[in-house]
């Protein structure tokens, strides 16, 4: 068996207050490393700045490395875990910014960055789309990193599961009055591809946006290993839940289901094809 114990952290980023957002974060990688050791924690997209900032994002963007990656690197370090998370990423040309996915490992160092290929309509004029989606090696296994509205789109995570991705994070913004498309992307991609997926949704308003929080790790037969709920009134609570998960149920899963086998790659020309 390889046993992970993964933590997902839903909360409200502050729109616009890095500074405060960071200290959050803080006190929740302490809160959850303080209950118990896990491998993995998983933090909302665009977790240090909020969502509705527009051009705003140019001067909140931060290179890496960089103060958030040193300060939640730091941490990393000290509590020996992976922290992925999502923040606006600075490129050398100050103008070009990046909705992204940071892993940091528990030396500190940044495992890898995934800039997000599938903005959605309103995202496109801060950000600047990315064009690969890498698969990263951390101690415990090979992990995929996509950003909320990714999900939507199957060939993001069967190009990962493909190239050897068992586990794929998952950092959203998705908003509430959607939540059940959320729900059912993190099954479906689980299911179709065989691993797990671990998907942390933030919560909380904005200007004109509502999130629905409802993270969640999904195994790869669909089963739910853990799940951040509702509060007492049915609106989503600031929360963690942990899972334990075996990646070895990836490849036994797709022994037993045959499903990525028993693929025709040679019929499937019209995938990616524009529309």
């Amino acid at each position: 068996m390889r046993e992970v114990f993964v933590a997902i952290a839903q909360f409200h980023p502050r729109l616009g207050e890095p500074a405060k957002n960071l200290t959050r974060i803080g006190e929740i990688v302490d809160h959850i490393c303080a209950a118990q050791n896990v491998n993995l924690i998983i933090l909302p997209e665009l977790v240090t700045t909020g969502y509705e900032n527009g051009v705003k994002f140019t001067e909140l963007a931060e290179p890496i490395p960089g103060l958030t990656v040193e300060e939640l690197g730091a941490r990393a370090e000290r509590y020996q875990t992976h922290i992925a998370f999502g923040m606006v990423v600075k490129h050398k040309v100050e103008s070009v910014v990046y909705d992204s996915a940071v892993l940091i490992d528990p030396n500190g160092e940044v495992s890898g960055q995934y800039n997000k290929v599938h903005l959605k309509p309103e995202e496109r004029p801060n950000f600047r789309g990315g064009y690969k989606f890498p698969v990263l090696e951390t101690s415990f296994g090979r992990v995929g990193l996509l950003l909320g509205w990714d999900l939507a789109f199957p060939e993001a995570a069967r190009s990962l599961a493909l190239d050897g991705a068992e586990l794929l994070i998952a950092p959203a913004n998705w908003e509430a009055q959607t939540i059940e498309e959320w729900k059912t992307y993190l099954r479906a991609r689980a299911m179709e591809n065989a691993l797990f997926v671990a998907g942390a949704n933030r919560i909380g308003d904005e200007y004109t946006y509502q999130f629905g929080g409802e993270s969640a790790v999904v195994g790869p037969r669909g089963e739910t290993y853990a799940h951040v709920g509702r509060d007492e009134n049915d609106r989503p609570k600031e929360a963690y839940a942990i899972a334990k998960i075996d990646l070895d149920l990836v490849k036994k899963s797709r022994e037993e289901l045959q499903t990525m086998q028993s693929r025709q790659p040679a019929t499937y020309r019209a995938v990616v094809r524009n529309y």
